[in-house]
């Protein structure tokens, strides 16, 4: 170890033994636990060799200090493991079809699900597009030229300092691959996290209940947490939970590593439970509030409403068979329930069919998968939220940390997208039937101007 090293490693030794030990504790075992759940999904879930997920997804940038955490793979277990000097430690175990959990006390036994419940393992096979070819195919209302400059842009690194780091980008338009696109060591068979834009299956989730009869908007989402009659918390619907109006506190703060995001995702077993205990900061149904807890609430939600026998393989029964998102894979916390706010896997392809069926109105192959209109319910403006930027776990504007100059004004006036951290993006232009995909590691935000990219995109594509 470097001198340099050895003096940082001695200042996070002394912050711990120090007077912010229980800051510096959850701080480090925020950085333990993420180290370990980053490990085992990317090794065990995307199929990447352990060096390169140390090296490309856990070293970079302000990541960098995850270094002095000691990481290894157990491949015959299957589980990541993770030290901060043996004295702060933490695992993560793999099941297939349901991704990578990390272990708490406690909670060992809901790990395993009935056999008859477990989804398969991702069958490479899935890569073919649904018109029956592989194949990138030319358009004659597509400028090769141009839509070729767009994807130069894409994953060219014009900034040092605030690398882009895009690893895929596939562009659909009229059902068509047109453009499509890999970094060194990805390809279209490697799943890779969407972080919230996993926010926008929910509410496809819901439409299937919705349609099944087992769920409607306007229910109470009853939960535990709320018993007493004169709790006001019991007056949030299912609605408010996918408008974000729900009033609940919760701090969504990415520059705080001890925010309620951070905490929940790392920390804590049962997440669900953690974002329905906080308290109102605001009546029900009157304020915009962006809220992972929020969708985790809604989660645990869909679980009552389907039931525990068939919960596990109900994402894949109720949405990614009948499209073909074979790669799709939904990891859920230590309680059973599925990370909504945060944790699905799928190849840049899938995430572009699940774009499709938004496009098409919630109908694949003549079969409607979500009810009639429930589209445009997801993407009706929330009032409350500002700008009216936000439909219903839908952004119907790009967020400003992604967008030149914090405007997306001139796309589209039906765009909408689904929007994840580290500049994750599946954007949906139905009056161009167009259908964008780009996931990458943008650690800051001022990296990837989505609104640029998505205009270059569209000045190659005509209808």
């Amino acid at each position: 170890m470097t001198k340099r090293g050895s003096i940082s490693l001695v200042a996070l030794v002394t912050l711990i033994a120090g007077p912010g030990l229980y800051y510096a504790s959850n701080l480090i075992s925020i950085g333990v636990a993420y180290k370990a759940k980053v490990l085992c999904s990317g090794v065990f879930v995307s199929k990447r060799s352990p060096e390169s997920v140390l090296s490309s997804d856990l070293a970079v940038d302000d990541l960098a200090i995850l270094r002095y955490i000691d990481a290894k793979i157990d491949s015959v277990t299957q589980t990541s493991a993770a030290s901060f000097l043996g004295l702060i430690n933490q695992t993560a175990a793999f099941r297939p079809g349901l991704g990578c959990t990390l272990v708490f006390a406690g909670y060992e036994d809901r790990l395993s699900v009935p056999g008859d419940t477990v989804v398969p393992a991702f069958d490479p096979k899935h890569g073919v597009w649904p018109d029956d070819s592989a194949a990138v195919k030319a358009a004659a209302n597509v400028d090769q030229s141009r839509l070729t400059a767009a994807l130069e842009w894409a994953f060219s690194e014009p900034d040092a300092k605030h690398l882009r780091r895009t690893r895929a980008v596939v562009i659909v338009h009229k059902g068509r691959i047109v453009g499509e696109r890999y970094a060194l060591g990805f390809d279209q068979n490697t799943p890779l996290i969407g972080w919230s834009m996993t926010k926008s299956v929910m509410p496809a989730l819901v439409g299937v209940l919705v349609r099944e009869g087992k769920l409607s908007p306007t229910d109470r989402a009853h939960a535990l947490e709320w018993r007493e009659e004169e709790d006001g918390r019991r007056m949030i619907t299912v609605a408010n939970l996918l408008e974000m109006t729900t009033g609940l506190e919760f701090e969504e703060d990415y520059t705080d590593p001890l925010a309620d995001v951070t905490y929940m995702l790392l920390l804590v077993p049962d997440m669900a439970h953690y974002a329905a205990k906080k308290e109102l900061a605001a009546k029900v149904g009157t304020r915009w509030s962006y809220s992972s807890g929020t969708t985790n609430i809604l989660s645990r939600v869909i679980r009552h409403a389907v039931g525990a026998a068939d919960y596990a393989s109900f994402p894949r029964r109720a949405l990614f068979e009948p499209l073909g998102m074979d790669s799709a894979v939904l990891e859920r916390d230590s309680s059973g329930t599925f990370v909504g706010s945060s944790y699905m896997y799928a190849t840049a392809r899938d995430w572009a069919k699940f774009g499709l069926l938004y496009l098409r109105d919630g109908v694949w192959n003549g079969r409607r998968i979500l009810p009639e209109g429930w589209v445009q319910y997801a993407t009706t403006p929330t009032v409350q939220a500002r700008n009216r930027a936000f439909g219903s776990h839908f952004w119907l504007k790009i967020p400003e940390e992604y967008a030149t100059g914090g405007e997306s004004s001139d796309l589209p006036d039906d765009a909408f997208h689904a929007v994840g951290h580290e500049g994750q993006f599946l954007t949906i232009i139905p009056s161009r039937e167009l259908v964008i995909v780009r996931l990458g590691l943008s650690r800051f935000g001022v990296a990837w101007q989505h609104d640029t990219f998505v205009n270059k995109v569209l000045g190659a594509v005509s209808n």
